[in-house]
């Protein structure tokens, strides 16, 4: 039987095919995608789906998986996405039951300069961020 981690990491590789239709097949029928920071829900793997679809990209979109942190039901990613001219970091809440993704809580930060009161403390992760 497949672990939560393996039904998010198959997730990664099916949005990596850009057929985003193809994503419905971990995706539950009463799927839900919410995305706080805009205050948007979208509901079930057709409107997922075609909102992907729909997106504006300069190309394909690629996509990889930074980090992912799972338990039992329940799992968290961090990806890097971009289209070879937009870029982007999700960090996504996957809940996962009986093999199949219920609920997507996504984050998407937007990278900022950091502070120049504090330099003298750090030093850039990478020019990545920047």
């Amino acid at each position: 039987m497949k672990t939560a981690g393996d039904v998010v990491r198959q997730f990664w590789q099916l949005m990596a095919t850009n057929d985003f239709y193809s994503v419905a097949t971990v995706l539950a029928p009463d799927f839900v995608l919410e995305w706080p920071q805009s205050n948007e829900r979208i509901c079930g793997g057709e409107r997922f789906a075609q909102m992907n679809a729909e997106y504006p990209a300069h190309g394909r979109w690629q996509f990889t998986l930074n980090r992912c942190v799972e338990g039992e039901g329940e799992v968290v990613t961090e990806v890097a996405i971009t289209d070879g001219v937009q870029s982007a970091t999700a960090i996504s809440f996957f809940t996962v039951e009986k093999g199949r993704i219920v609920r997507l809580v996504e984050y998407w930060p937007e990278p900022y300069s950091a502070p120049q009161g504090r330099a003298h403390h750090v030093e850039p992760i990478s020019p990545l961020y920047l």
